[in-house]
């Protein structure tokens, strides 16, 4: 569409064609009208006075506006590039030995990263998420396809390839629960904003177990539904083909289910663990120690046939929490109740 054709649109149609515009206009305080307002119209119609704050006249607005909407189609038309494995070349441990296990991750594939705090399990996601190229403190090398990714999109940050949630998760922005997602969706340029917002906001609820609304503001969040609505926000509606997690057993979400959401066939996704039922629901095991990679362990049948003692154990202990939270006394819990926990007495 030509310029002079979309100056000619409504500008109610625009915005709901390009969500985006919305988010312009809010930025500089102007209202969008909800009638047959013409772009060209409503644009002229703002006080030239208000346009000076934002040191703009009609023209310059005018020339932001078509700037801001080609840029816009332009990350919309290149779309997600698609990647089918991640290479990590061996670098050094923190004694500066080489390390003797080069990996590569594979689309579909779940890799947990175990070892003892302060191992580098960290730093490992930190190098895949910065695409280190010899050039982070462990001298590692990531590989996208094989090949070196370009300088300037690796240090740009536009191909957004991946997504991380680490162990802490802190907002600044001021918003809502309903307008920090809007925005991120509105972002992603989805079609249907309405909808992707509400099927966030249910699986968030979901994964934190602890009730809050679409207007409760982000920072009022705790570090449970911080966690949970990140999860969400990568599983529900991020294209990045890697998810790196960080110690998701600490954020205080049902971790089984994240990781459910999380694990789709056309992502790799690395997680740092303390936790045996997320270590072994994994493919591989990559073992840290000292900084550096020092094994490299696949998921064997018997360790598979271990995930379900562990489900049940984690499932007694979760009924345990569920009653300590409610404020039920343990030593008070009848032989039934004891029972239902999966104890001979408590």
């Amino acid at each position: 569409m030509t310029k002079t054709r979309m100056l000619d649109q409504k500008v109610s149609t625009l915005v709901k064609e390009r969500p985006y515009l919305l988010d312009f206009f809010t930025a500089m305080a102007i209202t969008v009208p909800r009638d047959q307002t013409s772009l060209k119209e409503f644009l002229q119609a703002i006080p030239s006075a208000h346009l000076t704050e934002f040191s703009l006249d009609h023209q310059s607005l005018t020339d932001q506006c078509f700037d801001f909407i080609e840029q816009m189609e332009i990350f919309s038309s290149q779309g997600q590039r698609s990647i089918t494995e991640v290479t990590i070349k061996a670098g050094h441990d923190k004694n500066g030995d080489p390390e003797q296990h080069e990996v590569v991750l594979r689309v579909g594939e779940v890799v947990a990263v175990v070892g003892p705090t302060g191992s580098g399990k960290s730093r490992l996601l930190a190098d895949i998420e910065c695409l280190a190229q010899k050039d982070t403190p462990s001298g590692r090398q990531v590989l996208l396809d094989g090949e070196v990714p370009d300088e300037k999109k690796r240090l740009s940050g536009d191909q957004q390839l991946v997504a991380q949630l680490s162990q802490n998760m802190n907002f600044v922005i001021d918003l809502s629960v309903g307008a920090f997602v809007r925005m991120h969706a509105e972002s992603r340029l989805v079609s249907d904003v309405d909808s992707r917002i509400e099927q966030i906001f249910r699986t968030a609820v979901e994964l934190a177990g602890e009730p809050f609304t679409l207007e409760t503001p982000v920072t009022a969040l705790s570090g449970g539904q911080s966690r949970a609505l990140m999860i969400a926000d990568v599983a529900c509606l991020s294209a990045s083909p890697i998810v790196l997690i960080d110690e998701i057993e600490n954020a205080g979400v049902d971790r089984r289910r994240a990781l459910e959401l999380l694990v789709k066939e056309e992502k790799i996704v690395l997680m740092a663990t303390h936790d045996p039922l997320l270590a072994l629901s994994a493919d591989r095991r990559l073992v840290i120690g000292n900084g550096g990679i020092v094994a490299v362990l696949e998921t064997d049948n018997k360790e598979r046939q271990t995930i379900l003692e562990l489900l049940g154990i984690d499932k007694r202990l979760a009924r345990m929490r569920d009653l300590i939270r409610k404020g039920n006394r343990v030593s008070s819990l009848t032989k039934e109740g004891a029972s239902l926990l999966g104890f001979s007495q408590v």
